[in-house]
């Protein structure tokens, strides 16, 4: 049976690094820290996603319903597939149109000793004759971790706990420290809605590696079932850090939307949360399969 771990970290203090996410890379890292050498390199770690502390509305496709209270702030319980991706989608379509949507979807950045740093907590000013003067909002990161030993996870709560991501360290940037975690079997999730459309779309979660100066990576094209062209397809130059050293990636940018090609929409679902391609491991390379429906 295969499972993940979903963890949900909250920041401490400012975080120094990628713009959009906390890498894998960075996350494994981390762990490696706290993790002997087998158990490290048995696992695999998703990118991490920054998720805003808020009050949210399940979307229509989430198993559950209904308006929640700091919806970004815990880990729902999962029962479908595209349960999983309720705090991967970087726009967090769940926040409330009634609320300040734009402002509180948006990172505040921060000027660190000269460094642009993502703010731990978002602070918004209210009007005078409101009870409070202002309102703060929380920052989270959501990220998965998956083993190909099966006794690896869950990893406990000492190992998730006072992490610390991104540059500038040892001035304790970066700092989280662990909010929810949960086990999920992907094998027991519903894949119904998978299974009753005629057409569908793929979905980049996070970029797919083309291209990497890491040595011994082969070169990887794009899945034949992904697109019938290259032309519109958008790349991003990525890296990663491995032994303090500095590699570049070629990979095609996370977000973009396609037609799925393929004929076996769930078992590509299942693939895709694993991800594919080069550097998997390390986040890169996560995909969702989405009925056209609910484009």
């Amino acid at each position: 049976m295969t499972r993940i771990q979903q963890v949900l970290w909250e920041l401490q203090m400012d975080y120094i690094g990628h713009p959009y996410y906390v890498s894998g890379n960075a996350i494994l890292h981390a762990l490696g820290q706290h993790l002997d050498s087998e158990t490290h390199g048995a696992l695999s770690a998703s990118h991490g996603v920054f998720v805003p502390g808020q009050f949210g509305k399940f979307p229509k496709e989430h198993s559950q319903s209904g308006t929640r209270p700091y919806l970004g702030s815990g880990l729902p319980a999962v029962e479908a597939y595209d349960d999983l991706f309720l705090q991967r989608e970087m726009l967090h379509p769940w926040l409330l149109d009634t609320r300040a949507r734009d402002a509180l979807n948006t990172h505040d950045l921060r000027i660190q000793g000269g460094h642009p740093t993502l703010a731990h907590e978002t602070i918004m000013g209210r009007r005078e004759n409101q009870h409070k003067q202002q309102q703060t909002t929380k920052w989270y990161v959501h990220a998965y971790l998956h083993a190909n030993d099966s006794e690896v996870l869950p990893l406990g709560e000492n190992v998730l706990e006072g992490l610390q991501f991104g540059g500038k360290r040892n001035y304790g940037y970066g700092v989280v420290s662990l909010k929810d975690t949960q086990i999920v079997a992907l094998d027991d999730l519903d894949y119904s809605r998978l299974e009753d459309a005629e057409t569908y779309l793929i979905k980049l979660v996070t970029p797919f590696v083309l291209r990497s100066e890491y040595p011994g990576t082969n070169d990887r094209v794009v899945p034949w079932w992904w697109a019938e062209s290259h032309d519109d397809i958008r790349l991003r130059e990525e890296k990663i850090l491995e032994q303090r050293k500095v590699f570049s990636l070629e990979t095609v940018d996370y977000g973009q939307v396609m037609r799925y090609l393929g004929n076996r929409p769930a078992e590509t679902a299942k693939n895709g949360l694993l991800r594919i391609g080069s550097h998997s491991r390390y986040g890169f390379g996560e995909i969702r399969i989405k009925p056209l429906e609910d484009r």
